[in-house]
């Protein structure tokens, strides 16, 4: 917790200069005096391994990296392959996530000593402390050029997200491309408005006509294409605007829409058009995200089917009018066709502009959540919600207003010491400070609580965390104002910032509570804005921006969250990898939380969870009352979010963000251009300020690998089909055979193996019981259909993880000193095969070691040994609790690689994402952009 100390302030309007503090004072929230917070955990070392899912190649290696030992695997890969810098070999490579917060945290302590933030050198001690470990607990985390360049020898960049201009010069034009480049190269994205260029149905000066903006894009996205096959591992991140009353705007509009036939013919002709494919050079316009920028006056003709004019860049007459309806169908049609144009609101966005005076808002980042001045940028941080779920499933908002209020403040002292990729974009950073605070894992959190994404409870609990967090950080801006000063523009912008502020404590008065937790997180953020208000009355504030909601993608992950920014869940099942290289499928771990909220007993919430890690789903689930199904609906799956729910959540949070959100609503492939028409329409009237609809599989430039569903698609597109059929081979007449005399629980028996000459197992013949018993007749058939399958290539592996860990009587010790406990006799029997015919590597990926292997794993253990030995410890942990779940998605899910296919199988449908260029795996929804869960990538702004 901070606060401000010092002399009172002066009178409302402008900012006090006599009320300036001596800086902020810092209570503990989470540490304890006189202990450090890497005191506080146990530390492991790990081997990161990462490879690509479709060909089993090394992407990234790095050995003995340290870790807290609740850190998951896929945090730790990604952290140690995304962020841990220096070179790879050399001793100045970081191993330890301790170097790595150190080198953040301890460079935005030293800045804000340097440009007194701290009241007392307790106060930045405290500060490093709480910041240290918020980080390590994974509470919140910086967006990610900070963790790439922060206390490095590169240059301080914090900023993920950039807002470009251009004006309608050619040297401007040359400018943005040039500057669009610089900061690809960076991995970061940009966004601009190309309104201000000519229309291809206006003059020059020399009397010639006009190229007009989209040809200008043709240019800059061959550029953004060249930059991103020169090396990227994902491809450029940018946003091309344009404005409703633009004579081109109907060029703009369709630009993708035909395209997307181009990629339809070439398709047809045999082309490879897959995202990255060879053939798909030739088709234009597909790196950025196209948006129009429609204003209030446009969507009030729509309503009332009224006349449009567009007009003339150079004088603003008139050059045409158009029906405002007619265009806005053609923007409903090919976002329907290609998922672009996107819609941004001008009335909203600059309704709630506090810096009017020094510009309007034109244009946004790559994913629409950061919107404000040209050549401006903004660094974000994300709050892990789910950290603030007390164990009686209340939220915690005292702890999460101490937590934003330590955020805000880091990121504010980052500003002091950035770097920008343009003189123009850093003079307007540090002119405006715009920050950009949001949170992840809402939608766990929802659903931990019992609250149904789609619902007026979710809703309100959404709004209530949202305003919270604005308004304690608008709260802690003007302490920081009292402390260090207002941002330079705000002399000029004063009114208008003050104005937008109770629009915001407005709005929040407004909000409708229904359960304890929205009630008592509403009532603090009530209080918050109070205070806010008159504080910032008095000393102004720091920071024209503060708060919107960014796609959380990496760093989501790097958090262990479940859900990223404003997202539900996407699926009640998901792909988890394990240590060693194994995986599994796990029912997401909010799924009994929320049973428990709603009020069910162990024994069921045990059954439905059991239930949906069978069907994927909860209909139908043993108990589950059905008024209850709602709580567990994600944005995919058998029960799935309505794409106007998905509205309706955005517009509860949006009046309590300075910026807006990025998040595309998923529409089925079934929908309508009139349903796309209503979600425009229904944006603008509840106030959001962007929208971006995605139609399933209107897209095919994707690298969609027909599902279950997809067989006619399938069919289609291969010419010609081949039929493979499996081939017995049959053992010789002599073969190489073992008996084995085995006891499991008192019950005797003889196992019987024949092998083929070149190896490898191919028959086996069980005795057990007395000859022509019921039981001596059933094994004997079960040992020919295990045989036959042995000879028709079915691999003893999988018999051995289908029927490994199956109880039934007989059970108990054996006489085996390799197996010395059996929960059946076929546990047994396929345990004791297993020894004897696998090679060492398969036997530990199921969990099946002799005894003089664990005797070596456990002296290795003992001495403390972290590697060069024989035996694989990580190997050993993961695989004694994943065995049989890896054996059941064997079966189920031979060809999951990420949670996205695994959904893919179940519903037997492809999902439209794209492959990671990175390693392979299916890329899931994050925004309005994509994610990786195998490496952490991105398809745009992290």
């Amino acid at each position: 917790m901070t606060e401000t100390v010092g002399s009172p302030a002066g009178a409302a309007g402008e900012p006090d200069s006599d009320a300036r503090t001596e800086g902020i004072r810092v209570q503990r929230v989470y540490t304890t005096e006189g202990v450090h917070p890497y005191d506080e955990v146990s530390w492991e070392r790990r081997d990161v391994v990462m490879t690509n899912w479709r060909d089993g190649s090394v992407n990234f290696e790095q050995r003995g990296v340290e870790f807290p030992d609740f850190w998951s695997l896929n945090a730790v890969n990604i952290v140690t392959s995304k962020y841990f810098r220096g070179a790879q070999g050399t001793a100045q490579r970081e191993s330890s996530l301790r170097q790595l917060i150190d080198r953040v945290v301890h460079t935005y302590v030293r800045a804000g000593v340097e440009h007194g933030y701290f009241a007392t050198e307790a106060d930045a001690e405290i500060f490093e402390h709480e910041l240290t470990w918020m980080l390590l607990h994974q509470v919140f985390s910086f967006n990610s050029p900070v963790w790439f360049n922060v206390g490095t020898s590169s240059r301080q960049q914090v900023s993920a997200c950039f807002i470009l201009s251009v004006d309608d010069t050619m040297e401007s034009i040359l400018d943005w491309y040039k500057e669009e480049g610089l900061i690809f190269k960076g991995g970061s994205g940009a966004g601009l408005n190309l309104s201000r260029i000519r229309s291809s149905r206006e003059l020059l000066s020399s009397g010639g006509t006009a190229s007009g903006p989209v040809s200008f894009m043709r240019g800059a996205d061959a550029s953004a294409g060249t930059i991103k096959s020169g090396g990227a591992t994902r491809r450029a991140a940018k946003m091309v605007i344009l404005d409703v009353d633009h004579p081109d705007v109907e060029e703009f509009i369709e630009t993708k829409s035909k395209e997307e036939g181009k990629i339809r013919a070439l398709r047809d002709a045999g082309f490879d058009v897959d995202l990255g494919g060879a053939d798909m050079s030739s088709v234009q316009y597909q790196n950025a995200n196209n948006s129009v920028r429609v204003t209030d006056e446009f969507m009030r003709a729509v309503e009332s089917d009224g006349p449009f004019n567009l007009r003339a860049r150079t004088d603003g007459s008139v050059v045409d009018t158009v029906q405002a309806r007619d265009v806005f169908r053609k923007m409903a049609k090919a976002a329907w066709e290609s998922a672009d144009p996107g819609i941004q609101y001008d009335g909203t966005i600059n309704d709630w502009h506090t810096a009017p005076e020094s510009g309007r808002i034109s244009a946004s980042n790559p994913c629409s959540e950061y919107m404000h001045l040209d050549n401006s940028s903004c660094n974000l941080a994300s709050l892990n919600l789910m950290k603030f779920l007390r164990s009686d499933l209340t939220f915690d908002a005292e702890l999460f207003e101490k937590a934003v209020e330590l955020v805000i403040t880091a990121m504010d002292i980052s500003i002091s010491f950035a770097d920008f990729p343009t003189e123009a974009i850093g003079e307007t950073t540090r002119k405006f400070r715009q920050l950009g605070i949001g949170y992840a894992n809402l939608g766990a959190l929802l659903m931990a609580t019992g609250h149904a994404y789609d619902s007026d409870g979710g809703r309100a609990l959404s709004a209530a965390i949202t305003s919270l967090m604005t308004g304690t950080a608008y709260k802690r801006s003007a302490e920081l104002a009292g402390a260090v000063g207002p941002y330079e523009g705000y002399a000029r912008n004063a009114d208008a910032h003050q104005r937008v502020m109770r629009k915001h404590a407005a709005a929040n008065d407004l909000v409708r509570t229904y359960h304890r937790n929205d009630v008592a997180v509403h009532k603090l953020a009530t209080k918050v804005w109070q205070d806010g208000l008159e504080l910032g009355a008095r000393n102004g504030w720091r920071n024209a921006q503060a708060s919107l909601l960014a796609p959380t993608g990496t760093i989501g992950l790097m958090m262990d969250c479940d859900t990223t920014g404003v997202e539900p869940d996407l699926a009640l099942v998901k792909f988890k990898k394990l240590v060693g290289g194994g995986s599994m499928q796990i029912v997401n771990q909010t799924v009994p939380r929320a049973l428990k909220a709603l009020g069910y007993q162990e024994e069921q919430i045990e059954a439905v969870v059991e239930y949906i890690a069978e069907h994927g789903h909860v209909v139908d689930a043993p108990g589950l009352r059905p008024e209850h199904y709602e709580v567990f609906d994600c944005a995919m799956g058998e029960r799935s979010i309505a794409p106007m729910g998905h509205v309706r959540m955005m517009a509860a949070v949006q009046p309590f963000l300075s910026g807006a959100i990025s998040k595309t609503v998923n529409m089925p492939e079934a929908a309508s251009v009139a349903d796309v028409e209503e979600i425009y329409f229904e944006g603008w009237r509840l106030g959001l300020k962007a929208l971006a609809i995605y139609r399933d599989n209107c897209k095919v430039g994707q690298p969609l690998s027909a599902g279950k569903g997809d067989k006619g698609t399938a069919e289609k597109a291969v010419e010609k089909q081949i039929e493979y059929r499996p081939v017995r081979k049959r053992l010789p007449k002599k073969r190489p055979s073992q008996t084995v005399s085995f006891t499991v629980g008192g019950a005797e028996g003889y196992l019987h193996a024949g092998s083929y000459p070149d190896d490898g197992l191919g028959e086996i013949f069980v005795k057990l019981g007395k000859q022509g018993s019921t039981l001596a007749g059933v094994m004997d058939a079960f040992s020919m259909s295990i045989s036959v399958g042995l000879q028709y290539g079915i691999p003893l592996e999988f018999y051995v993880s289908k029927f490994q860990n199956l109880r039934f009587e007989p059970a108990g010790m054996t006489d085996d000193p390799d197996v010395r406990m059996a929960g059946s006799v076929l546990d047994y029997l396929f345990r004791r095969l297993a020894l004897d015919y696998l090679p060492y590597e398969k036997r530990a990926q199921l969990g099946i070691f002799t005894s003089e292997e664990r005797t070596a794993q456990t002296a290795e253990y003992d001495s403390g040994s972290t590697g060069g030995g024989e035996v694989d410890l990580d190997t050993m942990r993961s695989t004694v609790d994943s065995s049989v779940a890896e054996s059941r998605r064997e079966d189920e899910e031979p060809r999951a690689g990420s949670s996205t296919e695994l959904l893919e199988l179940r519903l037997g449908k492809a999902a439209d994402a794209p492959l990671c260029m990175t390693c392979g795996t299916k890329m899931r929804p994050s925004g309005s952009c994509y994610l990786c869960e195998g490496c952490g990538s991105t398809s745009g702004c992290s």
